[in-house]
């Protein structure tokens, strides 16, 4: 396995990491009579990441999120491209935003909503990549998708912040209007793939 790959597989690594950073330790395990030797511990996290668990789940997600770039430039510049690569990188990029805004639903702090619509929009659009390598197709990613991704990325860490620091000088809710925007750009470059390559899944073929 090439270091590419590596990277991108440590991309899905954060994942079990970041989600224990947003959500606490449910109850029915920190209540559990055989745990009974840790119970005081448990709560002393689940105290821990009451104050600063969403500080530090937004680190992770910074640094998970980054390494995107970081194993797609090593596999251009030094001809590391692989076909896993090629099924690995879009699945373990879906992987950390769903898992995220997964617990920021569980939280509290994302209307499930918000998740659905961002959610089906990579249910779909995988579901075309499919029926298109299928055909012998390849769809290309578009500069919308990418901004999507960017904004996507930029509300979720917002969130997580709660919208520190810019709380400190102002009421305006930065987090909130972040994650409308994406979700608007969400539903538009959806519609924008779904009118671009409509031809894929054409009924009469």
């Amino acid at each position: 396995m090439n270091l590419p790959n590596k990277i991108t597989l440590s991309r899905i690594g954060f994942i079990p990491i970041l989600m224990l950073f947003i959500i606490p330790i449910p109850d029915v395990i920190v209540n559990a009579g055989f745990l009974h030797f840790m119970q005081s511990q448990m709560i002393a996290f689940n105290s821990f990441i009451h104050f600063y668990g969403s500080y530090i789940a937004a680190g992770i997600f910074v640094v998970a999120s980054s390494t995107d770039a970081v194993d797609g430039y090593i596999a251009r510049k030094y001809k590391l491209v692989t076909n896993f690569g090629k099924f690995l990188d879009p699945i373990a990029d879906k992987l950390l935003v769903t898992a995220a805004l997964m617990a920021l639903v569980q939280s509290g702090d994302v209307n499930v909503w918000v998740a659905m619509i961002i959610i089906s929009r990579e249910f779909i659009v995988t579901g075309f990549r499919l029926v298109a390598v299928g055909e012998g197709v390849v769809i290309a990613a578009s500069k919308l998708g990418k901004w999507k991704t960017v904004l996507q990325d930029i509300a979720i860490v917002a969130m997580l912040l709660k919208n520190f620091p810019i709380s400190l000088f102002t009421d305006f809710q930065f987090d909130d209007y972040a994650m409308l925007l994406a979700v608007i750009i969400t539903i538009y470059s959806l519609y924008d793939y779904i009118k671009k390559n409509l031809h894929v899944i054409d009924s009469n073929k």
